[in-house]
């Protein structure tokens, strides 16, 4: 093409090119979804400087999509649906640090003619213009897919550094001053061409000033989690759909506020047994225990759909005629783990017929290691142990208790639990009255987030707290990295400074094998 025949413009994208900006995504993604027009404009809303667009002769030919974010508000830089917020880039931060790069397209007839380059130069003016540090992108490697039955794809992406071979994205990227950081699976599992996977990349601004004071923020370790305990009422329903509505107006209300977990109280499914035909104690747990299947269909899409973690509170579960009192935890992501409560009360014992579990698990999830203990199990330390001493940070506390002596044994019990192993621990409990219902009449809770107690924390070892026995969600965020802190140099350090010369825990794992926590605990995980 030559430049004195056509015209060629680089300007913003603005609002009546959406009908060209989709064409020109099909042209170069055929398999991928285009942008619509809620995507688009909210973009424009956000951040109109950062849409930009290429034209020959009025005619769009390339594109690029991108936004600001904090570099310290985000662990994991390859999570594209994360950082872009769907594509729709609410999270744009116009005081972050990092430009984040969504998308960049030429038009297959004007490649090979440093189009990108030209993209990439135009973001680059634009980290400089605004000061910022560096610009992040995650790239694809269309070239792969047609060689993965020969390489793996970190083979691939060696050869394409080492110019041995030519991929038409990441060649033209390493080309531009970007640096590979990772590579990424399942990136864009819709993207065939790179059989999933992408590389993500990074450019340094050199011109970047920081503001005097200011600390170097590709250093300040955050790790920050937003979390939400709700205070359940519980209530007589006239069905299950009742039930799944206050449900879901409570994960609504999470997923506004943008929280990574929702934490529900035990067996606040009780509320169903209102719907349910009269029975002897025994078998109305059994009862209720015949709608886990639709409890679990409703939560696993409630987490997927309003992209939030949910702890769903307990539900009694039958498995080879054995009644058990079980969380389940549902990933925003649609896998599902379960905790059965190792502990059962006296009471559930000779009422319910309820049966213990046997085995204390530690959950990965994409904030990091938690792990659940139902209500009672929090009253013996050795299970919060155990758990600190496998990862988990974070230890959620799902608890149904019927007065006020019930609920400090496990709001008390939860605050130690936090300060002996420096880890934080959540509650959540139901309220209100269901008189109908036998062993399950009264409610009472005053839910809360609990820290350690020490200088980087609230001086009480209470992030936050709902009132006492009203409905109501209470979010609050905590850094795990500032638990990391305080097991090193905190003012005092429960953790490390344990005698496992004069006493440990031994116990044993679900395979039968035995274990002891350890005598050098691991490193913080998330």
């Amino acid at each position: 093409m030559s430049e004195k025949k056509k015209s060629l413009e680089i300007r913003p994208l603005e609002r009546p090119n959406l009908d060209a900006l989709v064409t020109l995504q099909l042209r170069c993604f055929p398999q991928m979804k285009p942008w619509s027009a809620e995507q688009f404009e909210s973009q424009l809303l956000h951040f109109p400087e950062g849409q930009i667009g290429i034209w020959v002769d009025d005619r769009l030919v390339a594109s690029s999509s991108s936004l600001i974010l904090d570099y310290s508000d985000y662990a994991d830089w390859s999570n594209w649906s994360v950082l872009s917020d769907r594509g729709t880039i609410r999270n744009h931060d116009p005081e972050g640090d990092t430009l984040y790069g969504i998308e960049l397209m030429v038009d297959p007839d004007f490649r090979g003619r440093k189009f990108a380059r030209r993209l990439y130069d135009a973001r680059k003016v634009l980290c400089r213009r605004l000061n910022l540090a560096r610009m992040i992108i995650g790239g694809r490697i269309p070239g792969y897919a047609a060689k993965k039955d020969r390489l793996t794809a970190s083979q691939y992406v060696e050869q394409v550094i080492a110019r041995t071979h030519f991929d038409e994205v990441l060649t033209a990227q390493l080309a531009n001053g970007f640096s590979l950081r990772e590579l990424v699976p399942d990136y864009l599992p819709s993207d065939e061409d790179s059989a999933g996977w992408a590389t993500c990349l990074e450019w340094v601004n050199l011109d970047h000033v920081s503001q005097r004071g200011e600390p170097h923020r590709a250093r300040r370790a955050v790790a920050p989690i937003r979390i939400s305990t709700v205070q359940y009422q519980m209530r007589k329903i006239a069905s299950f759909e009742e039930f799944a509505r206050q449900v879901e107006f409570f994960v609504d209300v999470s997923s506004d506020g943008k929280s990574d977990f929702v934490v529900f109280p035990e067996l606040f499914t009780l509320q169903l047994l209102s719907i349910l035909p009269p029975s002897r104690p025994g078998q109305a747990a059994r009862a209720l225990a015949g709608l886990t299947d639709r409890y679990i269909a409703l939560f696993k899409d409630l987490a997927v759909r309003y992209d939030v973690n949910i702890i769903g509170g307990s539900q009694f579960v039958v498995e080879e005629d054995r009644l058990t009192n079980v969380s389940f935890l549902f990933h925003r992501d649609g896998r599902i783990d379960r905790q059965t409560k190792i502990h059962a009360t006296p009471n559930e014992r000779r009422w319910w017929g309820v049966q213990q579990g046997d085995e204390l698990k530690v959950f990965d999830t994409d904030r990091g290691r938690v792990a659940i203990l139902i209500c009672y199990d929090v009253e013996f330390p050795e299970l919060a142990r155990i758990a600190a001493d496998q990862g988990a940070r974070i230890l959620f506390v799902p608890f149904n208790t019927s007065d006020v002596r019930g609920h400090f044994r496990v709001r008390l019990c939860a605050q130690a639990r936090a300060i002996e192993n420096q880890v934080f621990v959540v509650t959540s409990g139901c309220v209100g009255n269901l008189p109908q219902v036998e062993n399950a009449d009264t409610h009472y809770a005053a839910s809360g987030i609990f820290t350690p107690v020490d200088l980087s924390f609230a001086r009480e070892g209470i992030a936050a707290e709902a009132l006492p026995a009203i409905e109501t969600v209470v979010t609050q965020d905590v850094d795990t990295e500032l638990l990391r802190r305080a097991r090193r140099h905190g003012t005092v350090q429960t953790w490390l400074d344990r005698r496992n010369d004069l006493y440990e825990v031994h116990y044993r794992r679900a395979d039968g094998t035995s274990a002891t926590v350890g005598v050098k605990p691991p490193e913080p995980r998330g």
